[in-house]
């Protein structure tokens, strides 16, 4: 407490010296008779400044400024290569993508093709067989047809002997009455 009693005493007392010179009214920077010493001040406030922001406080915020600028540049440059790898990996898709196409194409082809040969075959097959069940069955009938002409030819000759026999009322051999059907049958074609 002692302290602050002597603090607000030395104030008392300059302020009482200052009434005393004449000068308590006005504002002491204003005063021309300091202007030399206020210059002086000014002129080492301004260099002690001047030091401290050349040598501190700027150097401070160009390592700032060069650390963002290096790291905006790091950055482009990863963005740049990135987008590089991104167009490289499109690249390679689009690639890949025609290469499944071009293959399941093929793959399509080579399906559509064993199709056709297995049908080509089932179809020479089945012709195959159809030929065959075809030519079996007109040798059936070729021997229907035969057997039927034999039987015809076997009830003509023995109708022409009946009735050769009642038109002249004599019996006509067996071979006799065979070689006039036959005949018949030629002309008739």
């Amino acid at each position: 407490m002692a302290v602050g009693a002597g603090i607000a005493g030395l104030a008392v007392s300059s302020a009482s010296a200052l009434a005393a010179e004449g000068g308590g009214a006005g504002l002491p920077q204003l005063d021309p008779s300091t202007f030399a010493t206020q210059i002086f001040w000014l002129a080492v406030t301004f260099i002690v400044l001047y030091l401290l922001m050349s040598r501190v406080a700027l150097p401070r915020v160009r390592d700032v400024l060069e650390e963002r600028e290096r790291r905006i540049t790091d950055d482009l440059e990863k963005a740049q290569r990135l987008k590089e790898e991104a167009e490289t990996v499109l690249a390679e898709y689009e690639k890949a993508l025609a290469d499944a196409r071009a293959s399941a194409q093929a793959l399509f082809a080579e399906a559509a093709e064993k199709a056709n040969a297995e049908a080509a075959k089932r179809q020479q097959d089945m012709s195959q067989k159809l030929a065959k069940q075809l030519e079996k069955a007109e040798s059936r009938v070729q021997a229907a047809k035969t057997e039927a002409l034999d039987n015809i030819r076997q009830v003509a000759t023995d109708v022409a002997r009946d009735a050769a026999a009642r038109l002249i009322g004599g019996d006509v051999g067996e071979d006799d009455a065979a070689k006039a059907v036959t005949a018949a049958m030629k002309d008739a074609g």
